[in-house]
């Protein structure tokens, strides 16, 4: 149900391991990953808040504002840490 309700979200992506803080540092996404434990659903989902936090999700809502493709300017970084497939 996850993985369908955000297929379309260029930044979050449902991931079938255990997500790690390396995974998203200086990029605009966020992993997320659930686990059950009994009767309990653990829901983990890591962000770089620098990013993800306020000023990306203005740069996010801007691009809509104006009718730009919402990941301009996101997908830009300051590193060069490889993506992991999921």
């Amino acid at each position: 149900m996850f993985e369908s309700f955000y297929e379309a979200n260029p930044f979050i992506f449902v991931s079938k391991n255990s997500v790690h803080l390396k995974q998203v540092v200086n990029t605009n996404n966020c992993f997320i990953h659930l686990e059950k434990h009994k009767n309990t659903l653990l829901i983990t989902s890591v962000i770089d808040n620098l990013l993800k936090g306020a000023s990306g999700q203005a740069v996010q809502n801007m691009n809509l504002m104006f009718g730009l493709n919402q990941t301009e300017g996101l997908k830009l970084k300051a590193n060069s840490v490889k993506k992991i497939k999921l």
